[in-house]
């Protein structure tokens, strides 16, 4: 059976290390940030503020988003999203943001084209940049095109990700881990623009 294409951005599957996971007081995005962050997308801070990941653009990712949480500035109550729909105007309280930022979290992502078992323990980058305002799901994308032994790649790919009905080939679906990550190896987050 072939894969399908349906992509998700970064799901959390695991971890290298007992610990783990997410950061109990958040992220903040700056109040009427333009741009959407979708659940699965990459991540990092860029002058103190949490923006989505740009492979172009920025050097290290500080992980994988969330949700956020902020107080309606049309109702007045407090609002929870897995997705930040853009240029949300706060009038009171700020936007907080859960990232998954341990540097040793595993995540599955489905890749763009062909994914072969030689690609096991090579690096890529990501594309994609969109997602669902439906369901507030990322479709960023593992970019088979890039995969190499490059160091300076966003994801390590660590395997296949064993489920009925995936296997090598186009859109496969990997377990990879942040190979660029603020707080491992790569430095400081959010270079660039």
């Amino acid at each position: 059976m072939a894969n399908v294409d349906k992509a998700f951005g970064l799901r959390p599957i695991g971890n290298l290390s007992a610990t783990g996971g997410q950061k109990q007081y958040g992220y903040e995005i700056a109040d009427n940030q333009s741009g959407a962050i979708y659940q699965g997308d990459l991540v990092t801070v860029y002058d103190g503020y949490l923006v989505k990941f740009a492979p172009a653009s920025h050097t290290a990712a500080v992980g994988v988003f969330n949700g956020c949480n902020y107080i309606d500035p049309t109702t007045g109550k407090p609002t929870w999203k897995n997705y930040y729909p853009g240029s949300v105007n706060i009038t009171q309280g700020k936007i907080i943001a859960d990232v998954l930022d341990d540097p040793n979290q595993l995540f599955v992502i489905q890749a763009d084209e062909d994914v072969v078992a030689a690609d096991i323990g090579k690096n890529a980058d990501v594309v994609g940049t969109g997602g669902s305002t439906t369901t507030g799901v990322s479709t960023m994308e593992l970019d088979s095109s890039s995969i190499a032994n490059t160091a300076a790649l966003n994801l390590k790919i660590v395997g296949l990700y064993d489920v009925p009905g995936n296997a090598y080939g186009n859109y496969a679906q990997v377990v990879v881990k942040i190979n660029e990550h603020a707080y491992g190896s790569a430095g400081v987050a959010g270079q660039g623009a």
